[in-house]
């Protein structure tokens, strides 16, 4: 008999609470809550739609309405998350249980409601996991005695809840599994090229009416093959909201960028920012917009053209690690674009040593991805540290997920070296590395 259903309604990423402290709700909730609720014997449902920017969706108001049990993650008082709740609230008088991180502060309105406090490390990750996973457990299960926790069913006699037919919640189970299902078969796709993606999506047509989350699982699919133009034309196909969130219009132009359209992507970027404010993300992506039109124009000889662009994108990398000092990426293409100017931008000795705690700090907390490895190589190669390009580079081989991130490394390294070779500062070793990384993108 398969077991129920607990929804988890919670922020994704890294998130700062009132106080500044980073909350990892990605680390919260795989360390902490998904155990805790099996440990409940129930099967854990994350709210995908979430990372689209909060747009409610008919499966997201299935999930909230039809899952038996819910675990609400109230810190930082994100707005999604405090509206899902209140749909959840007017429609189960039960089994919806709430938490916060310790040091921030509920709002007014959910303050007296029972809350379980759950402790951080330095890092934003949970800690004293021996006590907060089997007290959440406890309160999921105390949650079968079916005791009101809605403030809507406790304060309004004789309101009653919808009925909810059972007919209805397993088709729901068979939703979310087929959802399931299609992520998995997607993750083995993306292995073997576009053709498997499009049968898949092919299943999901029309893509407006599916579920989002999968739908953003199969646009970062043909991202991840570089089917650039499939990706553009997904987007036409999804439904408005989605298409016009935050995360869609940055992958947008990154695709329209790859695929030889980078005014229309500059476009999409700058009014991004003008509406929302520069982000890492969005910045770093309008830098390699830049970037590649640099390039374009140093190979039909307009110098001229190419140093207004190169100082474009510099710009565009230095406002978005200024936005955000964590995020490394930006930060390692703008001392990049530095070293290759003529002369080199001194500012890049400024910058170097941030860069490098930032990757290191992100290291250290002991999460590190491609991108922190490969920043690690870059700043090596700028040093001219044999060794410590050569280590960096033996991580990053092991971390490669997708060819276009070893791609991208490759031509950073190339360009590098080129700028060298023109100024009579070739590092002999450094080729190797490139050479090293270019053999992972051919495989």
């Amino acid at each position: 008999m398969p077991r129920e259903l607990c929804f988890v309604l919670m922020p994704f990423g890294k998130k700062p609470d009132a106080s500044g402290t980073l909350v990892d709700f990605d680390a919260v909730y795989h360390e902490m809550i998904a155990p805790a609720i099996k440990q409940a014997d129930l099967d854990p449902v994350r709210a995908d739609e979430e990372m689209t920017g909060g747009i409610i969706h008919k499966p997201m108001f299935e999930r909230l309405m039809l899952c038996p049990y819910a675990v609400a993650d109230l810190s930082t008082a994100n707005a999604n998350v405090f509206y899902e709740l209140g749909v959840r609230h007017a429609v189960r008088p039960f089994s919806t249980v709430l938490i916060f991180a310790e040091g921030g502060r509920l709002p007014f309105d959910v303050a007296p409601l029972r809350a379980l406090p759950y402790q951080l490390s330095p890092s934003g990750t949970p800690s004293d996991l021996a006590t907060t996973q089997p007290a959440l457990a406890a309160r999921l299960k105390e949650a079968r005695k079916n005791a009101a926790d809605s403030p809507v069913f406790q304060l309004i006699d004789g309101i009653k809840p919808p009925d909810i037919s059972h007919i209805k919640t397993d088709v729901f189970r068979d939703r979310v599994q087929y959802s399931e299902d299609v992520k998995e078969r997607l993750r083995a796709a993306r292995t073997q090229g576009a053709d498997p993606i499009h049968a898949i999506e092919r299943e999901l047509t029309p893509i407006a009416d599916a579920e989002s989350g999968v739908v953003i699982d199969l646009f970062l699919s043909y991202r991840a093959v570089k089917a650039w133009d499939d990706m553009i034309l997904l987007v036409e196909k999804m439904s408005a909201p989605l298409a016009a969130t935050v995360v869609v219009q940055e992958q947008l132009a990154l695709a329209l960028n790859r695929a030889g359209r980078g005014e229309v992507a500059e476009t999409i970027l700058v009014d991004l920012i003008g509406r929302r404010g520069p982000s890492s993300e969005t910045c770093g992506i309008l830098g390699r917009v830049y970037k590649d039109r640099w390039e374009a124009a140093l190979k039909k000889g307009d110098a001229l053209l190419a140093r207004g662009l190169l100082e474009k994108a510099i710009a565009a990398y230095l406002r978005g690690f200024e936005t955000d000092w964590r995020d490394a990426y930006p930060g390692i293409n703008a001392v990049t674009l530095m070293e290759l100017r003529e002369p080199p931008d001194p500012r890049r000795e400024q910058i170097l040593p941030v860069v490098t705690y930032s990757v290191g700090r992100r290291i250290a907390a002991g999460k590190p991805d491609y991108w922190d490895y490969a920043t690690l190589v870059e700043l090596a190669v700028l040093a001219k540290d044999e060794q410590r390009a050569t280590d960096g580079a033996a991580d990053a081989l092991a971390a490669v997920r997708e060819g276009w991130e070893a791609e991208t490394t490759a031509r950073n390294l190339r360009l590098i070296r080129e700028a060298r070779d023109r100024r009579h500062e070739a590092v002999p070793w450094a080729k190797q590395i490139e050479e090293a990384i270019e053999n992972r993108v051919n495989k």
